[in-house]
C-alpha cells in the first residue's frame, strides 16, 4: 500500500511550489507522476488521455500551488483530487460531445451520462482508497471479501483479536464507502471551476 509523505515533506513542498521553485515540480512529478496517469486512466479508460491529463494536473500544480490546504490532508491527496476533478470534467465533456454528435440528447440519456460518470467516478476513488488505505486494514479486507475469511478467521490469520479484527473491517469499509457517497459530488459539471484542495476528502 501507498503511503502518503511526511506531513514536513508536504510542508516544505507547499513552500517551494509556492516560490516558484522549479525542482520542487520536478520532484512532484517524479513521486506523483505514476498515480496521476494511474487514476486518470481508471476514469478516462485511454492511455493518451491520461497522459494529457497528467500532464494538465500538473500544469494546475505548477500555476495554483495555493489550492493545497495542509489542513484537508496531504499533498498526495491534494494530487489526487485535482486529478480525480480534471479527469472527470473530461469525461463529462467526452460523454456530452459523444451524445449530441449522435442527436441523442433526451433527458434519459443525460441521466445515464451522469450515472455513468458517477460510476467511474466511485471506481477510481475507491482504487485510491484502497491503493492509500493503511496496511493493516487493507490486509483484513482482502481476507474477508478475497479469501472469504470470516472475522474469527481473519484475527488469527492476522494474529490479532477478534475484536481488533472487526474493528479493521469496519474500518476499511467505513473508508471504501465513501467512494460513493462522495464521488463526482464535487467535481464540476462543466470544467469551468479550477480543481483545488478545498474540495478535497
Amino acid at each position: 500500500m501507498a503511503k502518503d509523505s511526511p506531513p514536513r515533506w508536504d510542508r516544505r513542498m507547499q513552500q517551494r511550489m509556492a516560490r516558484g521553485e522549479a525542482a520542487a515540480l520536478g520532484e512532484l512529478y517524479d513521486r506523483y507522476a505514476p498515480l496521476v496517469h494511474s487514476l486518470a486512466h481508471r476514469v478516462l479508460d485511454d492511455d493518451e488521455a491520461a497522459g494529457r491529463i497528467t500532464r494538465e494536473v500538473f500544469g494546475h500544480l505548477w500555476e495554483h500551488p495555493d489550492t493545497y490546504d495542509p489542513k484537508q490532508g496531504s499533498i498526495r491527496s491534494w494530487v489526487a483530487n485535482v486529478t480525480q476533478e480534471l479527469a472527470v470534467a473530461q469525461l463529462r465533456r467526452t460523454e456530452a460531445a459523444a451524445y449530441e454528435a449522435s442527436g441523442e440528447t433526451s433527458r434519459e440519456k443525460l441521466a445515464a451520462l451522469e450515472e455513468k460518470i458517477r460510476r467511474v467516478a466511485a471506481a477510481a476513488r475507491a482504487d485510491y482508497i484502497v491503493r492509500s488505505m493503511p496496511p493493516p486494514l487493507w490486509d483484513a479486507l482482502e481476507l474477508a471479501y478475497f479469501q472469504r475469511r470470516d472475522y474469527r478467521q481473519a484475527a488469527a490469520d492476522l494474529g490479532v483479536t477478534e475484536d481488533e479484527a472487526r474493528r479493521r473491517l469496519r474500518l476499511g469499509l467505513q473508508l471504501l464507502s465513501t467512494a460513493n457517497t462522495r464521488a463526482g459530488e464535487d467535481f464540476p459539471r462543466d470544467g469551468t471551476s479550477p480543481p483545488g484542495h478545498g474540495r478535497a476528502r
